[in-house]
């Protein structure tokens, strides 16, 4: 299987495609993409539950288990480690890299605003003294959670806090500006992940990895429905929809 923590060290990005259940990762490991991720939106709305709250632990590691059937480099995302407390984090951490998942990402973001950076670093280490061979992509949503997001000198403080407590990498999603992306990258040790923005070249910023997040769940339910309603408009359907083969095949 390919080295995760290598592909982020190529001398392009990696571009991350999140999937939402097994089909969606099988499809996309088909593809070609080296590695997938999983999008905690798009798990937490197919099951009928919201996002960021803390309510999809079960049904997070249930998908991790079958994730760890494909051939490829895994990377789930826990939210905020569906619990307060860093040994139930770092048992989770280390279930899942048990099964084989490669990597995590871990948000200090809580129900109300941002943890407090000292108590998010807390949870980086635990879960890297418990699973020190998992990819921990500890993401800070100072600009995710707000329209007037902190200077880059918040940022990069949060960020050298989850660095010094083992973290593999840094997610900022939300951060679009060009100058403050190539500061980040210059400013810490560790591959800077940002979430997918048309426009950017991220090569030249110095990223090591760009994620999709849940564009491909919300392109999915869109494109679904538009095929209904071509139906029920009497349209033809659109080219290019695999047939229950396809499908079938991506199954082992």
């Amino acid at each position: 299987m390919t080295d995760f923590f290598a592909l982020h060290q190529a001398d392009t990005p990696l571009l991350l495609p999140n999937a939402w259940d097994f089909a969606s990762a099988a499809a996309l490991h088909d593809a070609g993409f080296p590695a997938i991720g999983t999008t905690s939106l798009g798990v937490a709305a197919a099951n009928g539950l919201p996002d960021g709250r803390g309510h999809t632990r079960a049904e997070t590691l249930a998908l991790a288990r079958s994730l760890s059937r494909l051939p490829c480099p895994v990377t789930v995302d826990i939210e905020a480690g569906f619990s307060e407390d860093p040994g139930e984090v770092a048992d989770l951490a280390a279930e899942l890299a048990s099964l084989g998942i490669a990597g995590i990402n871990l948000e200090d973001s809580r129900p109300g605003g941002l943890a407090e950076p000292a108590d998010h670093a807390t949870l980086v280490e635990a879960v890297k003294t418990r699973a020190p061979g998992l990819f921990v992509n500890a993401r800070t949503d100072t600009h995710w959670l707000t329209d007037n997001p902190p200077p880059l000198t918040h940022v990069l403080d949060r960020a050298r806090r989850y660095v010094a407590a083992g973290a593999d990498g840094i997610f900022v999603p939300g951060l679009t500006d060009r100058a403050d992306i190539a500061a980040l990258a210059g400013g810490i040790p560790v591959p800077v992940n940002i979430l997918y923005s048309p426009g950017l070249d991220y090569t030249s910023l110095g990223v090591g990895r760009v994620s999709l997040g849940s564009l491909l769940f919300r392109a999915a339910v869109h494109a679904a429905t538009g095929v209904a309603l071509s139906i029920q408009r009497g349209e033809s359907i659109p080219e290019g929809i695999p047939g229950y083969r396809d499908i079938e095949r991506l199954i082992p």
